[in-house]
This record gives C-alpha cells, sequence and structure tokens, in this order.
C-alpha cells in the first residue's frame, strides 16, 4: 500500500509537471502570435497617419497658397489706387504750383508798373517844383506892379479881396438856406415817410453766409478711413440716405458736406455728428441714424415755426405753412437769413400799416408769409413768389394775403396798399446797409474798383478801402497837394465815386494829407 500510494503520488507529479509544461508551451506560443498581430495593426495605424499627415500637408499648402494669393491681389488693388492717388495729388500740386507762377508773375508785373508810377511821379513834381518857383517870382513881379499900379499894398487888397468874397458867400449862403427852406416844405410828406424808413431800419436781423457746403470736424484723421468704409460702402450708403455729396480730402480731422438743398445738408451734418460720437459706422446704422435725425429735424423745424407765429402775435396758421416757417431758418438768400428777413418784414409791414390807418394784423401776416415760398423752391421748380402764393391759397389764407405774396417782386399786379406796403418792406429788410453780404466775386471787385477810383486821380499817393468797402482812406503827397485842395479833391472823389458806382449805404472818404520832417541827433 506505502509503494501504490508513492506511485500513484509520482504519477500524479509527473502529470502536473508535463501538463505545466504543455500550457506553458500553449500559452507562449499563443503570446507570439498575438504580438505578431499586434505589431502588424501598429504597423497599418503608423502608415495610416502618415498618408493623413501627408494629406492635411497637402490641403494646407494649397490653402497657404490661396491665401498668399488673394493677399497678392489686394496689395495689387491697393497699390493701383495708392498710384492714382499720387497721380492726382501730383496734377494738384502740379497746378497749385502753376497758379503760384501766375501770380508770381502778376506781382512782379505790378511791381513794375509801380515803380514807373514811382518815377513819372518823381518826374512830374519835379517839373511842378520849378513851374512853382516860376510862378513865385511871376507872382512877385505882379504884385510889385499892382502895387504900383493901385497905390495898394498887397496886405491891403487881401483884406478887401476876402471883404467882398464874405459879403457874396453870405448871401449865396442865405440863398442857399431860403431855397432849402423851400423845398423842405414842399417835401415835408415826403421827409416824414424817409423819417419813419430810417427809425424803421432799426430793427436790424442776423444774417448768416450764403454757403452750400458744410464742415464737420472730426476727433482724428482715423475717422475718414470709417466713414469711406470697406470698398467705400459706408459713404456711398450715406451719400443715397441724404442726398448729401460728402467730400474727403487732405484737410486735417474734417469732411466737407456739399450739396444745395439746405435742410438735407442739415440732416446729414447732424447725423454725420452723430455716427461719429456713436462709432458704429455701417449701412444698416447710416439708414436708421438718419432717418431718426430727419424726424428730429422735422419736428425741430414745426416747433421754430410755431414760436415764430407765437412771437409776432399771429394765429391760425395751417400746420403746413408752420412746417414750412420752420424751414425757412435753414435757408438764406445773399447771405441773409430768410426767417429773420421775414419776420422783420412782418414787423416793418405792421408799422407801415399802423402809419397809413390800414389793417396791421393782415400786412404783419402777409410780411411774414412773402416769402414762403422760398421753403419749396429746392422742390418746386418756378419763382418762389409764385410758389408761395401757390402755397397760401392750398392753406386757405385771405385773397388779400395771396396777391402780396405773389405780387411782392412785381410778378403780378399789386390788387391792394397790403401788397405795396410788403413790397416796400421786403425793400427795406433786404436793402439796407449791412442787411445781406454778397458774394466773395463781387466783393472783391467792389473793393478795386473803389481803390482804382480814388487812383486816377493827381496827387494820391495811395488808397486803402476798409470796413468792408464802407470807408476809403486816401493817402496824398503833401508837396503837391495842400490843405485847401484836399478837400476839394474829397468832395471830386466823393462825386466820382456817386456815378461810378452802386452800393448800399454810403461811403466815408477821407483824405490825409500828412508833413513829416525827419532829422538825426548824432
Amino acid at each position: 500500500m506505502p509503494g501504490t500510494l508513492l506511485f500513484e503520488m509520482a504519477a500524479g507529479f509527473l502529470i502536473l509537471f508535463f501538463g505545466f509544461l504543455v500550457g506553458w508551451f500553449l500559452s507562449r506560443k499563443i503570446s507570439k502570435s498575438h504580438l505578431k498581430h499586434t505589431k502588424e495593426f501598429a504597423e497599418n495605424l503608423i502608415a495610416d497617419a502618415q498618408r493623413e499627415a501627408e494629406t492635411r500637408k497637402k490641403e494646407l499648402m494649397l490653402e497657404a497658397k490661396d491665401e498668399w494669393y488673394k493677399a497678392k491681389i489686394n496689395f495689387e488693388n491697393g497699390s493701383q489706387e495708392t498710384r492714382e492717388e499720387l497721380k492726382k495729388l501730383e496734377k494738384e500740386l502740379q497746378e497749385r504750383e502753376h497758379n503760384i507762377n501766375r501770380k508770381v508773375d502778376y506781382l512782379e508785373k505790378r511791381e513794375n508798373e509801380i515803380n514807373d508810377r514811382r518815377k513819372n511821379l518823381e518826374l512830374k513834381l519835379e517839373a511842378i517844383s520849378e513851374k512853382k518857383n516860376e510862378l513865385s517870382v511871376i507872382l512877385k513881379k505882379q504884385n510889385e506892379q499892382l502895387e504900383k499900379v493901385a497905390g495898394m499894398r498887397t496886405e491891403e487888397a487881401r483884406n478887401l479881396l476876402i471883404s467882398n468874397l464874405e459879403e457874396e458867400a453870405k448871401h449865396q449862403a442865405a440863398k442857399k438856406i431860403r431855397e432849402i427852406k423851400d423845398e423842405t416844405n414842399r417835401n415835408a410828406a415826403k421827409i416824414s415817410r424817409e423819417i419813419i424808413t430810417l427809425s424803421i431800419e432799426r430793427c436790424a436781423a442776423d444774417h448768416v453766409v450764403e454757403s452750400t457746403v458744410s464742415v464737420v470736424d472730426l476727433p482724428n484723421d482715423e475717422m475718414k478711413g470709417r466713414i469711406i468704409g470697406r470698398e467705400g460702402r459706408n459713404i456711398r450708403s450715406f451719400e443715397n440716405a441724404t442726398g448729401i455729396d460728402v467730400i474727403i480730402d487732405d484737410t486735417p480731422e474734417a469732411v466737407i458736406l456739399s450739396g444745395f438743398d439746405p435742410v438735407r445738408r442739415e440732416i446729414a451734418r447732424l447725423s454725420l455728428q452723430k455716427l461719429i460720437k456713436d462709432g458704429r459706422i455701417h449701412p444698416g446704422r447710416i439708414e436708421e441714424v438718419v432717418e431718426k435725425t430727419k424726424n428730429e429735424l422735422i419736428e425741430e423745424m414745426r416747433e421754430i415755426g410755431e414760436r415764430t407765429y407765437l412771437d409776432l402775435n399771429i394765429h391760425g396758421l395751417h400746420p403746413e405753412l408752420v412746417l414750412l416757417l420752420g424751414k425757412l431758418k435753414y435757408r438764406t438768400s445773399y447771405g441773409q437769413n430768410v426767417l429773420q428777413h421775414s419776420k422783420e418784414v412782418a414787423y416793418v409791414s405792421s408799422l407801415l400799416a399802423a402809419e397809413l390807418g390800414l389793417d396791421v394784423v393782415i400786412a404783419k401776416r402777409a410780411g411774414l408769409l412773402h416769402d414762403i415760398g422760398k421753403a419749396a423752391d429746392h422742390e418746386i421748380e418756378g419763382p418762389h413768389a409764385e410758389i408761395g402764393a401757390d402755397l397760401v391759397r392750398r392753406y386757405g389764407e385771405k385773397e388779400i394775403i395771396i396777391n402780396a405774396v405773389a405780387a411782392h417782386h412785381e410778378d403780378v399786379e399789386k390788387q391792394s396798399l397790403i401788397a405795396h406796403i410788403v413790397s416796400a418792406a421786403d425793400a427795406i429788410s433786404g436793402a439796407r446797409p449791412g442787411a445781406r453780404r454778397e458774394t466773395i466775386e463781387n466783393y472783391v471787385r467792389r473793393l478795386e474798383k473803389l481803390e482804382k477810383i480814388a487812383d486816377t486821380f493827381d496827387g494820391v499817393e495811395k488808397a486803402y478801402a476798409i470796413q468792408a468797402g464802407r470807408e476809403i482812406r486816401i493817402l496824398v503827397n503833401s508837396k503837391q497837394i495842400s490843405d485847401d485842395y484836399a478837400v476839394q479833391l474829397a468832395e471830386d472823389i466823393t462825386r466820382k465815386i456817386e456815378d461810378d458806382m452802386q452800393y448800399p449805404g454810403q461811403i466815408r472818404v477821407v483824405v490825409i494829407r500828412e508833413t513829416r520832417v525827419i532829422d538825426y541827433a548824432k
């Protein structure tokens, strides 16, 4: 039994050992196979990753080439625009240089003319001095001969002549005074009306410069690019929304708005200021701001119109006429604000009607509405008097006011005294000195003509038109012009100006004769 047990134990052990060897051999074989499959799977993953990397690399290279091509196209377009701008600037510089050269040539020509005139004057003065000396000798001889013939000294003869001249001057002065008094009595009514007109002129109105452009200040020059927008879409959208041209040039920190309709130009100015302040500038925002500004300005004009007719104590105006009155605030005529002009005409018309015993309320109403057509003459063709008459007729005004509006520029026949009063008040307001400004060309032309008239007289050295042409100061040669002749020269120049020129108000003529004696202490 012990031997059998031992044998069974040994057999069991051998079986276990053999099973272990078989298991170990099988497990090793299976591990090698799994490792082989794993290695093949890894190699496949690596190959797929490499192929994907190559594909991605090619895609990135294509995208980079596409971006480079687009950048190249944009650069070439920008370079073309830059070249065109440089050509434009070069052309402008050439034009400016040409203008400067023309001015330099003109100044040189003017300087040569002045030098020639100075030389001629010096020669004339020398000849005059010689003639004066000869005349003094001749007069001395004549005085000696007269003293011998008359038996009277020179001083006695001078006193007798002065006494006779004084008597004659007194007689002529008395005669002239009597003629003036007779003329005054004959024209007393006319003079009184002139006095009333002069008193009316005291109600002066504000005036502004006639302009078709507005300037909008910018915080910096970078804002110009934002206003223009990408490929100019912002500026095109703004011009389409407002109907106003936007001029962006090399003026630092400013853009110019140009247009003949003052209301549209004001809407554009206010809208652009809001957009600059807000900072959001794009087509959608531009249209929104312009529409909002337009509505706000309409309400503001309506308030201005209501305040105007209430200040003048006028009632019952149609709402559309009230709005048109407000529009007149942004309308000018020869530099005079049309709304202020209309208020002044209404006031003067009421004064004239009161003096003549007519209806003051009707006269004031007609005076206020006489230029209402100017609020719509940018939209309707025809003279503003005709447009205004059609508007007041449409909105229910009386026939007497319609006729006054239509006839204030003599386009139709006046049918009432109110029409004559409105026409006269319009002339008083528009023609009084300082009420309206002329265009710069007419202004400069008038100053040049004023100085040229003074230069035509002998003895005048320099003439300067000052105070906007309301005064001319004339410097004369003290050796050639005496104090007595300076008075006569001022009168002659005054008459020449009155005959050759047309001007508002009056022009003051000042003749200055100065004698300077210069010496040096050594």
